[in-house]
């Protein structure tokens, strides 16, 4: 088993991801969606959790070897973001949605230093719009983002024009192409739903389901 696949079967058994084709989801944006991906649930799961970790590690540490601060990004990935600098021993930071409406208005919470190499941790990436844009405020404080590593990722064809505008170097420890093939391999999806799953990626605004 690829690594990839490897970490969608630990999401799986962490039931962080749910697929549903003939009573697909919807999600805040009213997309309509066969899968509901939510990686909090894996926090609670000590093995698993530490396995996802030790991943996302050895990602920063390969892909990433010169950085110098890991940039959580709220809620979600605040906490696998302490966790990966605290193994790696880098100085952390996580940033908010906005500033504060009170005290010293932070957005950026944590202590760092301009021109710090810092890789931003996302726990999923969707259309990559919110990612980017924790992106934007680091760079305004004069941080040097090199890179993103994220758990997740859908693999829209928008979020990948998105970086690649950005020059910005992505990576993910698993993706939706790897975890549909792995839930047919086990028999959670039926191997006649594959194509459905996989087409609506390519469009996932207009998906409507099964007609």
């Amino acid at each position: 088993m690829t690594n990839e696949k490897t970490v969608a079967d630990k999401l799986l058994q962490a039931n962080a991801v749910k697929l549903s084709v003939q009573q697909p989801f919807t999600w805040a944006s009213g997309w309509k969606s066969p899968i509901y991906c939510d990686n909090r649930k894996v926090l609670s799961f000590p093995f698993i959790r530490d396995f996802v970790k030790s991943e996302m590690c050895n990602v920063i540490f390969e892909k990433f070897p010169e950085a110098e601060l890991l940039a959580g990004v709220a809620t979600a990935g605040i906490a696998w973001g302490a966790m990966a600098a605290d193994q790696l021993k880098l100085p952390y930071i996580y940033v908010r949605p906005k500033p504060k409406e009170h005290g010293l208005g932070n957005q950026i919470e944590g202590a760092y230093e301009k021109g710090q190499k810092t890789v931003v941790i996302e726990d999923l990436v969707s259309t990559g719009k919110s990612s980017l844009q924790v992106v934007d405020v680091l760079k305004a404080q004069g941080l040097d983002v090199i890179g993103m590593v994220s758990i997740f990722t859908y693999g829209f064809p928008v979020a990948a024009e998105a970086f690649q505008k950005y020059a910005l170097r992505y990576e993910s420890l698993t993706n939706y192409p790897a975890l549909i093939e792995l839930a047919v391999e086990k028999g959670i999806v039926n191997p006649s739903e594959q194509e459905i799953l996989l087409k609506w990626r390519d469009d996932p605004a207009n998906w409507k389901g099964v007609l």
